[in-house]
């Protein structure tokens, strides 16, 4: 009889071990396990059916506050420092923040601890402002939401959301979109 209740016990705790695992979404709330991953999939709005893009203004992680004014164009690209293909696609966004000097790049953090973060841009050496406040974010939600991490939007010259990459950025998707804005 004892060790009918003892089997019982270990089941039992085994059962509820199992189920609050399943509960946490694979067994993991961390950021790392539960990000979307986009595909890279470019989306680009006609002129005529573009929305504004949110008031892009805060902290950064540099500690300044950085106001962006529409008038130029404009990258925005969403990320964390423990994405992997964040990381990937950094010294792309880098070396295009360079060859387009009239564009204005920004970084979005999203799902990160800001020291962290700070120290990865610190690393890589990152030349334009990256917010620290993700509710910015909700902006784009009426427009081309940025649902993935990493995700970039491009904002025209009238200040309206043109296009959206869900997920890593290429060399060549990217300065494609820049070349295409940049010309309207």
């Amino acid at each position: 009889m004892q060790y009918m209740r003892k089997s019982f016990s270990t089941i039992a705790l085994a059962l509820i071990f199992a189920i609050t695992l399943t509960a946490c979404g694979g067994g993991s709330s961390t950021p790392e396990e539960s990000f979307i991953e986009g595909s890279g999939a470019v989306t680009k709005i006609d002129i005529s059916g573009r929305k504004a893009a949110p008031a892009l203004s805060g902290m950064t992680l540099s500690g300044k506050t950085f106001i962006f004014n529409p008038g130029q164009a404009a990258v925005v690209n969403v990320w964390a420092s423990w994405c992997s293909p964040c990381r990937a696609e950094i010294p792309i966004l880098i070396e295009l923040s360079k060859q387009y000097p009239t564009v204005q790049f920004m970084g979005i953090l999203t799902r990160d601890n800001p020291a962290t973060a700070e120290a990865f841009a610190r690393r890589f050496a990152i030349p334009y402002p990256t917010f620290i406040d993700d509710s910015l974010l909700i902006g784009f939600k009426g427009t081309l939401p940025a649902n993935a991490i990493p995700s970039t939007v491009i904002i025209d010259k009238s200040g309206n959301v043109a296009a959206r990459i869900s997920g890593e950025v290429t060399l060549t998707s990217l300065s494609k979109l820049i070349r295409e804005i940049e010309s309207e």
